[in-house]
């Protein structure tokens, strides 16, 4: 068993409530829980079949050099990055939009 955390935006209720099933919501998409690596593992299969438009973070606990490891699914701006042995993350810029030029 191993502490899991998980952040959502944008996805659907019916996701929101399937990991109300086996992890406690602390705030609005955050959800935080202690289960196995094949409960961890259905869970983000749940996430990825559900998630639709929306993105969402897993963060876990594991016997690594930074104590933990994540993943992620959908768009966003932060990007996970590999970085001399240790998964960090990236920050994207925003695009910017480009309109009609006067």
């Amino acid at each position: 068993m191993a502490m899991l955390t998980i952040v959502t935006e944008n996805v659907p209720p019916r996701l929101r409530g399937r990991l109300a099933i086996w992890l406690l919501e602390v705030r609005a998409g955050v959800y935080v829980g202690d289960t196995s690596r094949r409960t961890r593992e259905m869970i983000w299969e749940q996430i990825t079949e559900l998630a639709e438009q929306g993105n969402a973070i897993m963060a876990w606990a594991t016997n690594t050099e930074s104590g933990f490891d994540f993943q992620t699914y959908g768009k966003n701006r932060r990007i996970p990055v590999e970085y001399d042995g240790l998964r960090l993350v990236s920050f994207q810029p925003e695009e910017e939009k480009t309109g009609p030029q006067s």
